[in-house]
């Protein structure tokens, strides 16, 4: 079947208002597959560096998912009540995810590499009653259960021993549990999944989704921009804990009939190469920083990665001199795009074959922007300012936090604190956070512009601009991580070769090296500990 097949395959336009009386994103995205006869197909690729390499049908899936909902049930878990997953990737994860959906109850989702303290802050915030954990999260969880009030159950996937009271094991409890389950009658409205925001200076908020909102962005995006369709198999850089990367792994590419690739284990640019020596996937989810360790590695050159026909990037602006670099070194057509917990996934992206070096694409298809300066007023084409999106995957509001939620959540419109420029035919540039904008010398600075120009430099392996003070007044600082060949790059030199390209109070006031960027669970980089790095360092 073609990918043009594929894409109009029988759906339903995602405004339709039939969708009112009965719409479950389990049903909808996976057990349809079942329905059609392409139970055998394969949904999963699990490769485990300990247990090796499985794979997972439509069926199997299936059953495993209803299994499960078997399990969530008979533990207490009712209609709209919130599960937390704090599981590594694989087909328990994707499994677990499902089945929450499937009897109604609302899913969300951990890093699986946090502090203790972190899962404090997730229990609580959820009011979670069960966590479904496994071997790398269970200890930590154990360490703070004491403070969490609504935790009753402790779910552990994998080879559970030694449990404890309060926690029972998924195998054995779904090993006797039936392979068939009624779906919740749930809505398009009916919420249905948590997003928590991944931004950079500030805790965790969660946008606050529906049934029905992944069904725009799998209409409009997958299938619309990226043509995902059964013969696709996609590999994540990020873990599926981050939305973006779940979404295009095991949901958006199942709902097109196609594979996701899933791992437990950390990535690195190794494991990454030998990911795609071994089950040679068509789609790449990638992240700049990853893109940037794998074109710097030294054995590179080495990978075959034909297979690939796109890899797409979100979560950060994506340097162009970094994008010439790995097209250079791997061949593989970039799609850029830009997204958000709140308005769920990707809503301005670059088209296969339409790619454009420094932009973030064009709008997709259902969704509205608007530009607008600090009066509320549109800006002129070419020009600077915040960006406002519309769309109907837009979350209902944050959790619990009314004040945040009135802020961001206008009428229909979603105010997305991104700074964008837009030209004549429709592409959008990032120039930044309005939170992250300098005033230099009366003069707003945008640290994005100032990082693009030191990422030029052959001695810069990557950096990031920041404030700092110095008499009362805020002046850009720049942290530099010098490449390999490069260790002899002083400030000097890096002040001078921003001088020559931009205007000169653009130019960083102090330059700090440090081996690598601080970063976040989801590969941006952690502003908050760059603060802590200022504070201490100029």
């Amino acid at each position: 079947m073609t990918r043009g097949a594929q894409a109009s395959r029988g759906k339903e336009p995602a405004s339709d208002e039939s969708l009112s009386e009965a719409f479950n994103i389990t049903a909808h995205f996976l057990e349809r597959n079942v329905e059609v006869g392409c139970g055998e197909r394969i949904a999963l690729v699990c490769d485990d560096p300990e247990d090796g390499a499985s794979q997972i049908t439509y069926l199997d899936l299936t059953h495993q998912i209803n299994r499960a909902g078997h399990v969530l049930r008979e533990l207490g878990v009712r209609r709209e009540e919130r599960v937390l997953l704090a599981l590594a990737d694989g087909v328990d994860f994707v499994a677990c995810w499902f089945a929450i959906l499937k009897i109604g109850a609302v899913v969300a989702e951990v890093y699986t590499f946090l502090k203790p303290e972190d899962y404090t802050y997730y229990i609580n915030y959820t009011r979670a009653g069960i966590v479904i954990a496994d071997a790398s999260t269970l200890p930590k969880l154990r360490a703070v259960r004491a403070d969490c009030p609504t935790l009753h159950t402790i779910l552990v996937a994998g080879s559970a021993t030694d449990l404890g009271s309060g926690e029972e094991s998924l195998a054995e409890l779904t090993w006797s549990a039936p392979t068939q389950l009624k779906t919740a009658p749930t809505s398009r409205d009916d919420i249905a999944l948590w997003k928590f925001t991944t931004g950079s200076t500030g805790a965790p908020k969660a946008a606050v989704h529906c049934h029905h909102d992944p069904l725009v962005s799998h209409e409009a995006y997958a299938l619309g921009v990226l043509g995902l369709d059964e013969s696709d198999r996609v590999l994540p850089v990020p873990k599926l804990f981050f939305g973006y990367a779940r979404d295009l792994t095991a949901l958006f590419n199942l709902g097109a009939g196609g594979a996701g690739i899933v791992f437990p284990d950390r990535t690195t640019p190794e494991r990454l190469f030998e990911l795609i020596d071994r089950h040679r996937p068509t789609v790449l989810v990638q992240v700049p920083t990853m893109m940037s360790a794998m074109v710097s590695h030294p054995d590179a050159h080495r990978h075959d990665l034909s297979c690939v026909r796109l890899a797409v990037s979100s979560g950060e602006t994506l340097p162009d001199e970094l994008h010439r670099r790995w097209i250079e070194t791997f061949g593989v057509e970039v799609v850029e795009g830009v997204g958000s917990s709140e308005l769920y996934h990707i809503y301005i992206s670059n088209r296969p074959g339409e790619t454009r070096l420094g932009s973030a694409g064009r709008l997709v298809s259902g969704y509205t922007a608007s530009l607008l300066d600090v009066d509320g007023d549109a800006v002129p084409a070419g020009e600077p300012g915040e960006l406002w999106v519309g769309g109907e995957s837009a979350a209902l509001f944050y959790w619990n936090d009314r004040l945040a939620s009135k802020h961001t959540f206008v009428g229909d419109q979603v105010r997305t604190g991104d700074l964008f420029a837009q030209d004549e035919e429709g592409y959008f540039s990032y120039r930044g956070r309005t939170d992250d904008l300098l005033k230099v010398g009366g003069i707003w600075v945008a640290p994005v512009e100032i990082e693009a120009c030191l990422l030029a430099h052959p001695g810069v392996e990557e950096c990031a601009v920041g404030p700092y003070t110095e008499r009362g007044l805020a002046l850009p600082l720049a942290y530099v991580v010098r490449a390999e060949d490069h260790k002899q790059l002083d400030a000097a030199d890096v002040v001078a070769f921003v001088r020559a390209r931009l205007s000169p109070h653009k130019a960083p006031h102090s330059v700090v090296f440090i081996d690598e960027l601080p970063k976040t669970a989801s590969g941006k980089i952690d502003r908050r500990a760059l603060e802590r790095v200022a504070n201490q360092e100029p």
